[in-house]
């Protein structure tokens, strides 16, 4: 047993514009752009450290006149650096007003430039100022990707709906806010001086594990729970779970450089290979999950994973013309909510506990009363202390015999407030006494999941 040590408590891609951009064939516009100006920074030549945002307002008039299929608008400085805003009124090659932050005097500046700013583009709603549509990004511009943005930033078909408010007596309104920060120099960059915490090494394709991991780690109660893990003189790392993560968990607090993981996936009886290899992280999650929790038992920290991570939910069948009801409770680690065709959380959430009729020839056969209409769904019984939740952002597709990514916009708020609207989530008799709101923890987004952890 390790002593504990004290404990310290895809939205669209977002990609550079596709065509080269060559800024004296900018087409002389037949509209009118009014600019403002809104410097909220006292930026000097050089960026500082954490330097305020600097907005730029643009009132284009005449929009729907433009001829030219790109514009650049008003050169502005921020940070000491030249930046404009292009806009494509007719979408770049999409059926989407496309719109990009652009280095102005890219072409003159010396070999091997780069800058790095933190940006965020909007299209003003001029009637419901609410529904202003504004997306944020950051990048490290260079030679080779000298403008980055949104291909698909708002649809035409609403930009040009003059009954949406984005275009009002033929004029839109532009913004831009940004913020020039240093550009970090990864080769020398000192992760534990200037966050107090280090990472862990790939092997290959161990991302998904790593975030796993990592997130683990930053629950207090559960990494206190491993520290206390009863191991022997005669363990090894590699061939002792227990023993492993508390090695890793050890050198992740106190080590001042990026931790490796060998030794805990040899404890998994994995090779070389397996380390190459994209695993499921929810699959990883909950075999680690009962190795951890077989090892706990008969320990002073035993029914550590069932105290932060199980809840229960309880699946009922009710007769609709008889009386007749089935339950069946039973326990869960994670959920797996459904992304298509939901737009956020909270719609997976609607899914999850959708009521299904069990009706004409799927109806149910209830004991004592034959073939019945019936309505089947799931309610919660409680919440974990920690809620996981597994997006599933892939599906199979019979067509192609392979699986396929859903790419649809998906929102999640920072709280998530499962007793909203009255509770539709728990059961009636569940135990009300506990406040169900929870508070974004880790999102993992991997190749082959996204993962919210929530406390």
């Amino acid at each position: 047993m390790v002593t504990p040590p004290t404990v310290e408590e895809d939205e669209e891609m977002l990609v550079p514009r596709q065509e080269a951009v060559d800024t004296d064939a900018a087409q002389p516009m037949e509209g009118t752009v009014v600019a403002q100006t809104e410097v909220v920074s006292t930026a000097e030549s050089q960026p500082v450290e954490d330097p305020q945002t600097s907005r730029f307002t643009w009132t284009i008039e005449n929009f729907t006149r433009f001829s030219e299929k790109k514009h650049y608008l008003e050169v502005f400085v921020v940070g000491g650096f030249k930046w404009s805003v292009l806009i494509f009124p007719k979408g770049n090659n999409v059926d989407h007003f496309s719109m990009y932050l652009d280095v102005a005097d890219s072409t003159s500046l010396p070999y091997g430039w780069s800058r790095y700013a933190q940006f965020s583009l909007a299209v003003v709603n001029q009637i419901q100022p609410e529904f202003t549509i504004r997306k944020e990004t950051q990048h490290q511009f260079n030679a080779r990707e000298s403008d980055w943005g949104f291909t698909s930033f708002m649809p035409l078909s609403e930009l040009y709906d003059a009954s949406r408010g984005y275009l009002v007596n033929d004029t839109v309104v532009v913004e831009a806010e940004v913020a020039v920060r240093r550009i970090v120099d990864y080769w020398t960059y000192d992760s534990k001086k200037e966050t107090g915490y280090v990472g862990l090494k790939n092997q290959g394709a161990t991302c998904y594990m790593n975030s796993l991991l990592q997130t683990l780690y930053h629950i207090p109660y559960f990494r206190k729970a491993v520290y206390h893990m009863p191991t022997t003189e005669n363990d090894i790392p590699s061939g002792s779970i227990p023993l492993a993560l508390q090695s890793l968990f050890y050198k992740l607090q106190y080590s001042d450089s990026s931790v490796a993981t060998k030794e805990l996936t040899k404890s998994f009886g994995w090779d070389t290979y397996d380390s190459f290899m994209q695993h499921d992280v929810q699959e990883l999650n909950r075999v680690l999950s009962e190795k951890l929790e077989d090892k706990m038992k008969g320990t002073v920290v035993e029914g550590t994973i069932e105290q932060l991570f199980e809840g229960h939910h309880i699946n009922y069948i009710e007769c609709i013309n008889v009386e007749h009801k089935s339950n069946r409770k039973e326990s869960f680690y994670d959920l797996q909510l459904d992304v298509k065709g939901c737009r956020d959380i909270y719609s997976s959430f609607d899914k999850y506990v959708e009521v299904e009729r069990l009706e004409g020839d799927n109806k149910y056969h209830a004991e004592n009363h034959g073939l019945q209409d019936a309505k089947k769904g799931v309610l919660f019984l409680d919440f974990p202390p920690v809620l996981q939740l597994q997006l599933k952002r892939f599906e199979y597709d019979y067509m192609r015999d392979s699986m396929v990514k859903i790419n649809d916009r998906y929102e999640f708020p920072l709280q998530l407030d499962l007793d909203r609207d009255g509770g539709k989530y728990i059961a009636p008799n569940a135990d009300r006494s506990t406040r169900n709101l929870y508070t974004l923890h880790r999102q993992w987004l991997l190749p082959l999941t996204a993962h919210l952890s929530w406390l």
